[in-house]
């Protein structure tokens, strides 16, 4: 016969530990045994009054950004929801089943006030990364860099068109706008000088116009990532608008970030074709960092049967090219466009030369050679070693990553707007990343003696 209906709610107490209530190997329970943010209720004391009525504690506001980030939740709305309902989430912020969740809006106010001026969620982010040092997951030995295009929270059929734009009163006092107008003023501004935008949003107007993305064209940003070859731990992250130009300038700072922060050098720097500029290079080799970079030098290949550059021999002390007739190319030492230097012969010794014919058609010959060539043919020779081979084989653990963020973290557009809202979700994302390789490394069983 049938049995009763099971589940009544009738009674008024339980007796259970909340405790109990989270398994073993649930994902919270093994990111909690790996994470300390005991140290935030002092780094963040300096910025609470004394006075008033108690505010919410850091580090519950954090680890709840930590579960919303774990399970895509990035709606503080609909994350206050998930704590206050999910038993796993509660035992993992440490609240109990009558402590009250926090409003959604505390989040904006602390992430636009304390968090920001304390740049608290990078020091988190830190943290982890240290945390992974001393658990041997990080070798230091091999880095590398690439940068994801994430669609930003502004609509593509919504631009203004060219660079220049008349905002009004209440645009400036929006956040994004705002902070853009200071950006402009600073060292390293959100736009490329060399560049004008082609369009901007009207809504958050650092965020590039690009065809990168996974749309035709967008407003984006770039998640930068600086990664160990090891085990894939990110060791550094920045937001960049999506720029090939600002690319490139995130890995001197993700570089000499890593190495202030944790005494961390890379031997060798991998990295695609879009890290192969003079600059970059030279820049690598100065601070005897390998860079594993394909570098395609356009000069090598011949136009019309024509002799090319590899041709000629320099001669590094005197500063010049001798060409296949044995004549000298001089140079003024005047570098153009910032980066080539230009290497002519004598029109006389053109003039009278056999082999003019296989040389060149104008008047004279003349040779173009980067400002940073020995870096650049420093790194072609890298390319035939087999450590090289290693590195474009390993480079693709930071797609893997990439991957991650977007199909299972979700990270495909952002919530936030403005380059500090890039900042805040591509910390956070990466800090889940970093968390969730500490934790498997650190829950893992140990091995089982094998049976005699």
């Amino acid at each position: 016969m049938m049995g009763e209906a099971l589940g009544r709610q009738d009674r008024l107490f339980y007796e259970f530990d909340l405790e109990d209530m989270v398994p073993v190997d649930h994902l919270l329970r093994r990111i909690d045994t790996v994470l300390d943010l005991r140290w935030l209720r002092g780094e963040m004391a300096p910025h609470y009054s004394h006075l008033g009525c108690p505010s919410v504690c850091p580090e519950l506001m954090i680890r709840m950004l930590i579960v919303g980030y774990c399970y895509s939740i990035r709606s503080e709305r609909r994350l206050c929801q998930e704590v206050n309902l999910n038993l796993a989430y509660r035992w993992f912020c440490g609240l109990g089943l009558e402590d009250k969740v926090p409003h959604h809006s505390t989040f904006s106010v602390n992430r636009h006030g304390r968090f920001r001026d304390n740049d608290i969620l990078r020091k988190v982010f830190e943290e982890v990364v240290r945390g992974c040092l001393k658990s041997g997951l990080v070798g230091g030995e091999g880095f590398a860099v690439d940068a994801s295009v994430i669609e930003a929270d502004a609509s593509r059929f919504q631009r203004v068109k060219g660079f220049e734009v008349d905002w009004t009163d209440e645009q400036r006092a929006r956040r994004p706008v705002s902070e853009y107008l200071v950006a402009l003023e600073d060292e390293n501004p959100p736009v490329n000088p060399k560049q004008k935008p082609k369009a901007m949003s009207p809504t958050d107007p650092s965020a590039a116009w690009t065809t990168r993305g996974r749309n035709k064209v967008m407003f984006g940003y770039s998640l930068n990532y600086l990664i160990d070859l090891e085990n894939a731990v990110i060791v550094d992250v920045e937001a960049t608008p999506t720029r090939i130009s600002k690319e490139v300038d995130a890995t001197e700072t993700m570089i000499e970030r890593t190495e202030d922060r944790f005494a961390l050098k890379p031997d060798r720097l991998a990295g695609d074709v879009a890290y192969g500029t003079g600059e970059m290079l030279g820049w690598l080799v100065k601070r005897k960092i390998d860079p594993h970079v394909p570098v395609w030098d356009q000069s090598e290949v011949a136009a019309d049967g024509k002799f090319v550059r590899a041709d000629f021999i320099y001669d590094k002390d005197r500063d010049l090219y001798i060409c296949p007739g044995g004549k000298a190319l001089k140079t003024s030492g005047t570098v153009h466009d910032g980066t080539t230097i230009k290497y002519i012969a004598k029109y006389s010794d053109c003039a009278q030369c056999p082999l003019k014919p296989e040389c060149t058609t104008g008047r004279e010959r003349r040779v173009s050679r980067d400002v940073n060539q020995e870096a650049r043919d420093y790194t072609q020779a890298l390319m035939e070693t087999e450590a090289y081979a290693t590195s474009r084989v390993e480079r693709k653990k930071i797609e893997r990553l990439f991957g991650e963020a977007k199909h299972i973290l979700s990270m495909v557009r952002l919530r936030l707007r403005g380059l500090t809202g890039a900042h805040d979700e591509f910390l956070l994302t990466a800090t889940v990343q970093n968390l969730k390789r500490l934790a498997n490394h650190s829950t893992r069983p140990p091995p089982q003696p094998m049976m005699a």
